[in-house]
């Protein structure tokens, strides 16, 4: 493995899995990488969510007053949007190079921010333009996967969960500190100025844009990933994993889209309210994520995902009872609760992407094939797996919103509706990882040679 990066910021040869050079050196370039590419990614959440606090200062005081129905719509857009442009993202890393792509990422964040700052105060704007702008906002939702598969070639398989954990963990701490930055607006210039929102986060662009272009490095070994995306469609763990991960961070992201205008459409909470208590979830949320890793590198990712998807399960069933009784500190108290625990989930169901191909991977070594081409394919696959899982997981997040678009246009008032379809979800989420990668190993013929082989997945 090279110490320092090549010509045009290539690293060639680069190994994380050979100790001595790891210990030496690699260490220190991969958390060089690794905390740039946080910046990049908290960045790229901040302006995929901005329109979750944007819709917040909506109303007939600036000569935007849109109905809860269409306040859902615009902040599912650009769910929809990031979600379908993670797969390209991911691809671009290994056509471009990490630090190239992750420079180009940034930079291209100005665009949607910039049209923002321009419309979001212009009385009498059709709702067409908004849905516009919050689509080319959904290029910072891209970010995600191409940071992850990116930082997935610096480190060794063994520290992937934490490295994982910390960078999406990192990233996911964007939909927090755009929803501080709005309740800061408010707090100073009142809630007729939702421009400055999208103003603070211009230098903020440019800055880290300029950092990544300084000090990343482009990993050669990640270039070797021809079909890995179309080799892992055919894999059914790839699509058991995007399941799992639909139920943690398409609920994470979802919810943090969507509390806010939830707290309104069920409270009538003003803007100030909406905005100060809708921060805390999605912050907790994004510091659980890598404990939620970290917990799943000594426990194994799928009992960790399990025993959360059992606490969102009654999480949920608190926003029900909270919802019936309109108790306002039990209902955001639940959905502190549940945000937590869709943290720990994406830390954990993540990591059982490495871990299930390294499996394998180990299982093609026994019976004969290769070791370093079978550990080799396994990496570009959990790279690709990452892709595919974090773009379905986001589509998870516009469902989220159609559900509550759907259980409030109704005229109940009530989410309700909503939270009984998460719960089943959940439940089936549960079945999912009892199934397929927790079943329990017979005692003897060959039932227990087959679960032996599904147990030892994860």
């Amino acid at each position: 493995m090279v110490d320092k990066p090549a010509k045009g910021k290539w690293l060639t040869g680069w190994d994380p899995e050979d100790e001595d050079a790891w210990h030496r050196s690699g260490h220190r370039v991969a958390r060089r990488n690794l905390a740039l590419s946080v910046l990049s990614e908290h960045i790229g959440f901040s302006v995929w969510t901005l329109w979750s606090v944007l819709v917040l200062f909506m109303s007939p005081d600036i000569g935007l007053g849109f109905d809860p129905g269409e306040k859902f719509l615009l902040v599912a857009t650009p769910t929809v949007v990031g979600a379908l442009l993670r797969l390209p993202y991911s691809f671009a890393v290994t056509r471009f190079g990490g630090r190239n792509w992750t420079v180009f990422a940034t930079a291209i964040l100005l665009v949607p921010t910039l049209l923002a700052l321009y419309f979001v105060q212009r009385p009498g704007t059709p709702l067409w333009v908004f849905l516009s702008i919050g689509a080319v906002a959904g290029v910072g939702g891209g970010n995600f996967a191409s940071s992850m598969t990116n930082i997935t070639a610096f480190y060794p398989q063994r520290h992937q969960g934490w490295a994982l954990g910390l960078n999406a963990g990192g990233g996911n701490l964007g939909v927090a500190a755009v929803q501080l930055v709005g309740l800061a607006v408010i707090s100073v210039a009142g809630r007729t100025h939702p421009s400055y929102v999208a103003a603070a986060y211009l230098p903020l662009i440019v800055l880290v844009a300029l950092l990544a272009a300084w000090k990343m490095d482009n990993v050669d070994s990640v270039r070797a990933a021809p079909g890995a995306q179309r080799e892992a469609a055919r894999d059914r763990d790839t699509w058991w994993i995007s399941l799992l991960y639909i139920g943690t961070f398409g609920s994470f992201i979802g919810y943090g889209f969507s509390f806010g205008l939830v707290l309104q459409s069920e409270f009538d909470a003003t803007p100030v309210e909406a905005v100060g208590y809708t921060f805390l979830g999605p912050l907790l949320g994004s510091l659980s994520r890598p404990l939620g890793g970290w917990l799943a590198d000594r426990m194994g990712g799928a009992k960790v995902t399990l025993w959360n998807f059992l606490g969102m399960g009654a999480g949920t069933l608190v926003l029900v009872v909270a919802s019936r009784l309109h108790s306002f500190a039990l209902f955001t108290t639940g959905f502190t609760v549940l945000f937590v625990l869709s943290g720990l989930g994406n830390g954990s169901t993540y990591k059982m992407i490495p871990a299930v191909y390294a499996k394998k991977a180990e299982h093609e070594v026994t019976v004969g094939h290769d070791a370093v081409g079978a550990f080799a394919r396994a990496r570009r696959l959990s790279g690709a797996v990452i892709a595919i899982a974090g773009a379905v997981g986001a589509l998870g997040g516009a469902a989220i919103n159609v559900a509550f678009k759907l259980s409030y246009s109704e005229g109940s008032g009530s989410g309700i509706p909503a939270f009984v379809a998460f719960l089943a979800y959940y439940a089936l989420c549960v079945t999912v990882l009892r199934l397929v990668y927790l079943r329990r190993t017979p005692t003897q013929g060959r039932g227990a040679a087959r679960a032996a082989r599904e147990t030892s997945r994860v």
